[in-house]
């Protein structure tokens, strides 16, 4: 039997992992990690009362869950904090993206940076041999190669492969994931037949740092503390606010064009808008405008009728194969451009030693976003995880 670190969040998916693995005979260690969240912000709950905002993956009621498990499966349990790591990491990275045009995943940095770099480190630290998560995936050793390969899930609902194609050989090789083969009715189930409360917990689909699911007020409001720190920062200490003040970027008004470059209005800056945004733009037309581009070059926001959003190619940078073998012939595989889209067929064009692609769709699709990843399936089976990176143009 293993030693297994099980990635523990409070929740009925990690909760049921934990309990099948133990019963599987495993040594298992339960693990909770702190994360950043906004200070002093200040939300209403549903049942109106008024609360300081926690992240929603490491809050007191959420811990508190998570230790009750624990107990209940008569296992180790260890509240490690990371808030400065994630900080870093993730919530600044999130903020630069947008601030530049960009429509990021930090689920994606989460899983490379956090959970498979910064907590597997502690688990192997422990002497485990395997990381667990309550991610819905599978992830076993090709039968020729032995290399081992991340496949979608059998409940195609919750597959959540997308979010983690970032992961590579070593990490793969500690990853464990015991939920791969069940459906979520199934893993509630489960829960249920073994008395654990969490059974019925609801499950938020939200960016687990951003209060109410308000990225547009999150900007505002880290733009605004970013700017303190900067100043606190000046006190004392001029070389390095000379360095650090390069890093705080701050979103800026500039012109809503139209394809043939005619200014149709201001924008309040362009982290507060997406790829095909159709409200919110504050202009007048006859027909109805998305926006088509944001171009962080010209600071200008480029708009445009819907038709214009389908698109049947597009570049994706920051490769990264799963298998470490980089392609050098273009290939075929199936696509996906955001979390939830259905696959779609295409083309792959390795470009620039494979750090790029060129990808050439069937058929055409709407609303590819910048700053979101590209996941590429194939395989025997056509559930493998091939390789992705993050869509550039």
């Amino acid at each position: 039997m293993a030693r297994i670190v099980v990635a523990m969040s409070g929740g009925v998916d990690s909760s049921v992992a934990a309990a099948l693995l133990k019963e599987q005979g495993h040594e298992v260690i339960g693990i909770m990690l702190r994360l950043w969240s906004e200070p002093g912000v200040i939300e209403a709950e549903d049942d109106g009362v008024e609360r300081v905002v926690q992240n929603k993956c490491c809050s007191l009621e959420s811990v508190d869950d998570a230790r009750r498990v624990a107990r209940m499966l008569d296992i180790p349990f260890y509240l490690v904090n990371v808030e400065q790591e994630f900080k870093e990491r993730i919530v600044d990275s999130f903020y630069e993206d947008y601030v530049a045009g960009r429509t990021p995943n930090p689920c994606l940095n989460c899983n490379r940076h956090i959970r498979f770099t910064v907590l597997l480190n502690r688990a192997l630290a422990l002497n485990a041999d395997y990381l667990a998560t309550g991610h819905y995936v599978r992830v076993d050793d090709h039968p020729v190669t032995g290399k081992r390969r991340l496949r979608r899930a059998v409940d195609p609902e919750k597959d959540q492969s997308y979010v983690l194609h970032v992961l590579n050989q070593q990490q793969l090789a500690h990853a464990c994931f015991p939920l791969g083969g069940y459906t979520k009715p199934e893993v509630r189930a489960m829960a249920a037949e073994r008395g654990m409360t969490v059974a019925a917990k609801a499950e938020s689909q939200e960016i687990c740092f951003v209060a109410q699911n308000d990225y547009r007020g999150f900007i505002d409001r880290y733009a605004a503390a970013r700017q303190e720190e900067a100043q606190l920062a000046t006190v004392g200490a001029p070389a390095a606010t000379s360095r650090g003040a390069g890093l705080i970027s701050i979103p800026k008004p500039g012109p809503i064009i139209d394809q043939q470059g005619n200014t149709l209005g201001r924008h309040r800056g362009l982290a507060y808008y997406t790829i095909g945004q159709r409200k919110g733009l504050g202009i007048t037309s006859r027909d109805p405008l998305h926006v088509l581009k944001i171009d962080s070059t010209s600071n200008a926001l480029v708009v445009g009728p819907a038709s214009a959003l389908e698109q049947t190619e597009f570049i994706v940078g920051k490769m990264h194969y799963l298998s470490g073998e980089t392609p050098t012939q273009p290939f075929e595989a199936l696509v996906r451009v955001r979390y939830k889209a259905p696959e779609q067929p295409a083309l792959v064009t390795p470009l620039d030693g494979g750090e790029r692609v060129r990808v050439t769709l069937l058929h055409p699709q709407r609303a590819i976003t910048p700053g979101q990843a590209a996941v590429f399936y194939g395989g025997e089976d056509g559930d493998e995880v091939l390789c992705g990176g993050i869509i550039a143009e």
